[in-house]
């Protein structure tokens, strides 16, 4: 078998891909694999770091008003899909899986003109410009949230529910996380406090006003500030260093671990936290972040809302005393935990990396 993958920006566009690629080489060690992203994108990092054979090309957004860089996005899209037939030429691929961002539409795009079979994935409750444009093209349209198929209503033939790949790679992960490492028991309930890959400012402000009401609380809380406020929180709040049970850590990298080792999140709202909280039962209070396109981290989280699997602070209005109220009804209501966890976990897909793996063959040997 041999695949072109695509998708980049976020960690939200690449992970997906990592998943599917690391379950195809499970199943077939002899697998070729290509992945095609940008210079400047996270998987520039995420991907050569996992050892997986990465080209690139250049493109960027179209801005939403009138500008001379958009002028300079049509010419690199024009470009791009002429670089990218070569290197589809060059690779001779079975199909090319788009998972987000700018520079799947050059690659699906140039693939979809060649004859390759084409499937992108949608990991979000708002369908991205990207896989909107790519929807007439591509052969199969994967989807994490049933909802999205409301926009991509002229193509409903094409559309298939598999989830996101992330659930079955996190499920397969049964290790938890020594929380000593951080300082922490092992033995106490545990609240984890993170604002995605970077940390978000305003939910970092307002834990912190709560250090001294968690440190006196009948449970232990992580906060993950992400690195660029690490330094910044630990000088504005040194007495931080002789509590017991409140520790701060710039950022976690073995996530699915310590979302194993943790009772309740609080969190952004993004697709592959969403994922991974499903995908392990975990109860959450989600404060979607509003510096995104089209507000789709809201309705990421009010999936889980309508079905009890969250509760939600949208940020404008979040604030100590309404924060610090639903901290302690999860962690002090074993019942209603419980029960949230429960709701989550049916929302998770735990074989979605299979799902979309079972597209893929079936657009290739159909076409």
């Amino acid at each position: 078998m041999r695949l072109i993958f695509s998708g980049g920006g976020t960690g939200g566009h690449i992970y997906p891909s990592l998943a599917l690629i690391n379950r195809i080489k499970r199943q077939d060690p002899k697998a070729e694999i290509l992945y095609v992203g940008t210079e400047k994108g996270l998987e520039a990092t995420l991907v050569p770091k996992a050892g997986i054979p990465f080209q690139t090309i250049r493109i960027q957004g179209i801005k939403r008003s009138l500008s001379l860089d958009n002028v300079r996005t049509v010419w690199y899209m024009l470009s791009s899909v002429q670089k990218a037939k070569q290197m589809i030429a060059d690779f001779k691929p079975d199909a090319v899986i788009g998972t987000g961002g700018y520079v799947c539409a050059p690659v699906l795009y140039a693939a979809s003109r060649m004859g390759i079979p084409t499937i992108i994935h949608e990991q979000n409750s708002i369908a991205g410009l990207t896989n909107k444009f790519l929807a007439r093209y591509v052969d199969r349209i994967a989807i994490s949230f049933e909802s999205v198929a409301n926009d991509f209503k002229n193509y409903e033939n094409k559309v298939v529910y598999t989830g996101n790949p992330r659930a079955q790679e996190v499920v397969s992960i049964e290790k938890k996380a020594d929380l000593a490492v951080y300082g922490l028991s092992n033995d106490l309930p545990t609240l984890l406090v993170f604002g995605g890959s970077r940390g978000a400012q305003r939910i970092n402000e307002v834990i912190m006003s709560l250090l001294a009401q968690l440190e006196q609380a009948p449970f232990q809380t992580l906060i993950a500030t992400g690195d660029i406020y690490y330094k910044e929180f630990t000088e504005q709040y040194p007495q931080i260093a002789m509590y017991n049970h409140v520790k701060l850590t710039p950022y976690i990298d073995n996530m699915p671990e310590v979302l194993n080792a943790v009772d309740c999140v609080i969190a952004r709202s993004g697709a592959t936290t969403l994922t991974e909280l499903t995908a392990l039962g975990k109860p959450s209070i989600l404060i979607p972040s509003p510096n995104v396109t089209h507000n789709h981290q809201q309705r990421n989280a009010e999936s889980l809302v309508v079905k009890r699997a969250a509760e939600m602070i949208v940020e404008s209005d979040l604030n100590e005393e309404q924060l610090m109220a639903k901290i302690t009804k999860l962690m002090t209501d074993d019942a209603y935990r419980e029960a949230m966890g429960q709701s989550a976990a049916q929302m998770g897909v735990p074989d979605a990396a299979d799902r979309l793996l079972h597209v893929v063959s079936d657009v290739m040997t159909s076409k």
